[in-house]
């Protein structure tokens, strides 16, 4: 009497990409098994194969460049790799469902939410009208969406990161599979959230006995989640076993090197008589509401609404919040990115009534790095041309072995190699497109700088690598940072001060040590249990 086979086994599997007369060997002889109701976790860094063992799945890689010399990938019996296109639709969004790390790529610009996630319940369940209707409130309720019914004709560009992650979510869950592949599933949400959808995805995992393939940096996540590990290193696995194994007695120095990686250290002391590089006072951002065919403004969405901010020289003030609370909007409006009310005084000097041209002298030294890397870096550039853009635009005297020099430096400082610079970003992971864009950032030298969720792609080896790099950089050009996060363990790392927003408006400040020591109101308590008690709670207890 034979086994029943696993749900999912995947044998041997190896993954080529082609670019002319060059093959690179993205996947090498990986082979892994998920049953009914189990989670697998896979683990590594970024470029380590994770993501392309997975597309390879549902064969979402893109045809011919990339191929799959050996190996085979079974599903419930069936090889994937042999199915022809009809027989991978009704897998794919049916049976297996993913999560996909990049929400703004993944979402429709030109479709609302509603219209997505109807398409979804259409196509594979034939759900319509008020019956679609009310599944897709459901599912927005249950992945953490506030006023559900407000945002059905939002388009995705009017949801911050987090919003369009849980977006992405609730499709994939949508037909309730029985294989989810979560690709870093909770990168972009903050922790609040982030326990929510944990908790969510277990309750989801045991009701309908659905198996998980979980890709993620974060270990915390992986230690709670996962039944099996299985650690990844360029293109192989070179270990694997029960999660409690793995964590408890690693044998391969790789794993060693990930657990015990983590952002360490403290930020500069905080220093009251430093230059003050940047300041606002009772800054506003108000959106207006316009309804009716003459499009009357009926009321305003007040996603900063009145926050004052004191940047000073060499020092870090970290912004903290709940995903739409306004983080990313103060920093734009800070910039002359988009209108705003109040002053923004940069080095004495008003600015908060320059217009685009005179604001352009100043770019040089107020850079910000974007939360989203792939959105913000031209799929029609290399690396190299991205990163040099700035400096042919501020320093156009420069020559061009000076300004190749300073590219390559950025890289390297970011952990690139300078090599690669004439690749463009669609050949990176999503954790070496956020690398590209903070050199973009540094290669100007700024005095000012704006992190928007600049670690939140990252493994958590490159996390630590990139606090260290930001702490070096500030200690030796005095640079001011506002740093956005949903990672309060990377804000401790680097932050002096904190604000904490909610609904745009400020609910605690204060020098960050006292903050975390003893938080003066519920909502500060609660992020940061939420974000430091879920390190030690069990898996189970996540779900109860």
């Amino acid at each position: 009497m034979t086994d029943k086979p696993k749900l999912l086994t995947v044998d041997n599997l190896c993954v080529n990409f082609h670019a002319g007369d060059k093959v690179t060997h993205a996947v090498k002889d990986v082979s892994f098994e998920i049953d009914h109701g189990e989670t697998l976790a896979l683990v590594g860094e970024s470029g380590s194969g994770k993501t392309v063992s997975a597309l390879s799945i549902l064969q979402l890689l893109p045809y011919p460049a990339a191929s799959h010399p050996r190996g085979a990938i079974h599903f419930k019996g069936e090889n994937l790799l042999a199915l022809p296109p009809e027989g991978l639709r009704h897998v794919r969004g049916n049976q297996i469902s993913m999560i996909f790390q990049e929400p703004m790529t993944s979402l429709n610009p030109l479709h609302t939410i509603d219209q997505q996630i109807a398409e979804v319940l259409r196509i594979h369940m034939g759900i319509t009208g008020a019956k679609a209707r009310s599944r897709i409130l459901d599912l927005l309720t249950k992945v953490g969406i506030q006023n559900p019914e407000e945002r059905l004709g939002s388009y995705p560009h009017q949801l911050s990161g987090g919003q369009r992650q849980r977006v992405m979510i609730a499709m994939a869950l949508a037909n309730e599979p029985d294989l989810l592949i979560a690709d870093e599933p909770t990168t972009a949400l903050d922790v609040t959230i982030q326990a929510q959808i944990l908790e969510l995805l277990l309750d989801l995992k045991a009701e309908f006995n659905m198996a998980m393939l979980l890709i993620t940096h974060d270990l915390g996540i992986v230690r709670k989640m996962a039944d099996h590990v299985c650690v990844m290193h360029r293109g192989k696995i070179v270990e694997h076993g029960l999660t409690k194994d793995i964590f408890e007695n690693p044998q391969d120095d790789y794993t060693k090197h990930l657990i015990a990686s983590e952002p360490k250290g403290s930020p500069p002391p905080a220093d009251a008589n430093a230059k003050t590089i940047l300041k606002t006072d009772d800054l506003k951002v108000w959106f207006p509401i316009k309804r009716g065919f003459l499009r009357k403004t009926v009321g305003h969405v007040k996603a900063v609404d009145g926050v004052d901010v004191d940047v000073r020289e060499g020092q870090t003030l970290g912004v903290v919040g709940e995903s739409g609370s306004g983080k990313t909007t103060l920093g734009q409006a800070i910039l002359r990115l988009i209108s705003s009310n109040g002053p923004i005084v940069y080095l004495g000097q008003r600015i908060d009534g320059y217009n685009s041209k005179q604001m352009r002298p100043l770019r040089k030294d107020l850079q910000i790095v974007f939360q989203d890397p792939y959105g913000s870096l031209s799929p029609r550039m290399s690396i190299g041309q991205i990163i040099e853009e700035g400096l042919l635009i501020q320093n156009p005297d420069i020559s061009r072995e000076d300004r190749d020099a300073r590219v390559a430096r950025a890289l390297t400082e970011v952990g690139l190699d300078p090599k690669v610079r004439d690749r463009y970003p669609h050949e990176f992971s999503g954790g070496q497109r956020q690398r590209i864009a903070i050199a973009r950032a540094l290669v100007l030298e700024p005095k000012f700088l704006i992190l928007d969720e600049p670690t939140s792609a990252l493994d958590v080896s490159v996390q630590a690598q990139i606090v260290d790099l930001l702490r070096d950089l500030q200690k030796k050009h005095r640079l001011a940072y506002l740093f956005i996060s949903h990672d309060l363990k990377v804000v401790r790392a680097l932050a002096n001060s904190i604000i904490v927003l909610r609904h745009g408006k400020v609910v605690e400040q204060g020098p960050s040590q006292e903050v975390f020591a003893n938080p003066q109101t519920d909502y500060t308590k609660a992020l940061l249990a939420a974000a430091f008690e879920l390190e030690t709670t069990p898996a189970d207890a996540v779900s109860t």
